[in-house]
């Protein structure tokens, strides 16, 4: 998919979710999106792996230079993944 270039990898302090009204969320400090699909997006960001799952998930915007991904549609679970132990870590679950 899309990745953003080494020399311009953001530092952690420039990760950020956003999510309003569970249909709307922007997410900054994106370095590679893996996976997406209607029910679910799956991104690395310089804090980890995250995935974000719902329901009519589709990308708004997507802005690689700058590391950030908009996604509109029900949200449902937004969560992410430890790389040592392959386990969630939930944001929030419902």
């Amino acid at each position: 998919m899309a990745e953003l270039s080494k020399d311009k990898a953001p530092n952690e302090s420039a990760h950020t979710v956003s999510l309003s009204a569970r249909s709307h969320a922007e997410i900054g400090g994106v370095t590679e999106v893996k996976s997406f699909d209607e029910q679910s997006v799956v991104l690395d960001t310089v804090c980890g792996q995250l995935v974000l799952e719902g329901e009519g998930l589709h990308v708004g915007t997507l802005d690689m230079a700058r590391g950030v991904l908009v996604i509109d549609g029900r949200q449902t679970a937004l969560y992410y993944i430890e790389a040592s132990s392959g386990r969630k870590k939930g944001f929030f679950r419902g």
